[in-house]
C-alpha cells in the first residue's frame, strides 16, 4: 500500500518540521527523477515512482542518523500500513543486498541491525527498488547531479566508496537508459530542474 502524492508530501513536511535539513530537497529531486524515468520506461507507474522517491528517506524525520534512518523509515512506514514505501526505505541503501557496503555510521542497535538484515534477506528487488537506488545517486538537494560527481562527493566526505556499489550504480544507469532508449540526464532535466522550497 502507498499514500497519495499529497499524503506523501504532508509526511515530508511533517518530517522536516521535526528534523530540518537538505534531505527534503534531496527527496524532492529523487521523486522528480523517479517519476520522469518511470514515465519514459512505459511499463512503470510514474505516480507510484514519485511517491516512493519522495519517501525513501522519511526515516530522517526522527533525527540525524546514518544507517538508523533505514530502520526508522521502514518501521514508520510499516506502522502506517505503507508496506511498499517501507520496502523502499529499506532497499534504497543496499544496491547489492548487503549491509556491508553501507556508507556511513552503523548507528543502530543490535535489534535494529538484526531486523534490517532479516528483512533484506527476504526481500526480492523489483524495478522500483532499482529505480529509487538510481535516483538516490542522481539526486542532490540543489537538483539533478551527474552520478559520478555525486559518488565522488560521497567518497570525499566518507573517505571511501565501495567499488561494487559504484559499479552497480553505473549498471543501473545503463539498465534504465536501455529501457527508456534515452539519456538519463535529458529525461531527468538535469540542466533545468531545481527542487522547490518545501513549505
Amino acid at each position: 500500500m502507498l499514500p497519495t502524492r499529497e499524503e506523501a508530501m504532508a509526511l515530508i513536511q511533517d518530517g522536516l518540521s521535526n528534523n530540518p535539513g537538505p534531505w527534503g530537497k534531496h527527496s524532492l529531486t529523487a521523486a522528480h527523477c523517479a517519476e520522469k524515468i518511470a514515465a519514459a520506461c512505459g511499463d512503470m507507474d510514474a505516480e507510484k515512482a514519485y511517491v516512493l522517491g519522495l519517501l525513501h528517506d522519511i526515516g530522517r524525520k526522527f533525527g540525524v542518523r546514518h544507517l538508523g534512518h533505514v530502520s526508522d523509515g521502514y518501521r514508520f512506514m510499516m506502522s502506517l500500513g505503507y508496506d511498499e514505501a517501507a520496502k523502499i526505505c529499506l532497499t534504497h541503501s543496499f544496491n547489492n543486498h548487503t549491509v556491508d557496503e553501507y556508507i556511513g555510521k552503523l548507528d543502530v542497535s543490535e535489534e535494529e541491525m538484526k531486523m534490517i538484515k532479516a528483512e533484506l534477506a527476504r526481500t526480492v528487488y523489483d524495478d522500483y527498488d532499482r529505480l529509487i537506488q538510481l535516483c538516490d545517486s542522481l539526486a542532490g538537494a540543489e537538483g539533478v547531479l551527474d552520478i559520478e560527481d555525486r559518488m565522488n562527493d560521497v567518497k570525499k566526505r566518507y573517505g571511501f566508496y565501495p567499488q561494487d556499489k559504484w559499479d552497480s550504480n553505473m549498471r543501473l544507469k545503463q539498465y534504465f537508459e536501455k529501457k527508456m532508449k534515452k539519456d538519463i540526464y535529458l529525461v531527468c532535466e538535469k540542466d533545468s530542474f531545481v527542487p522547490e522550497e518545501i513549505g
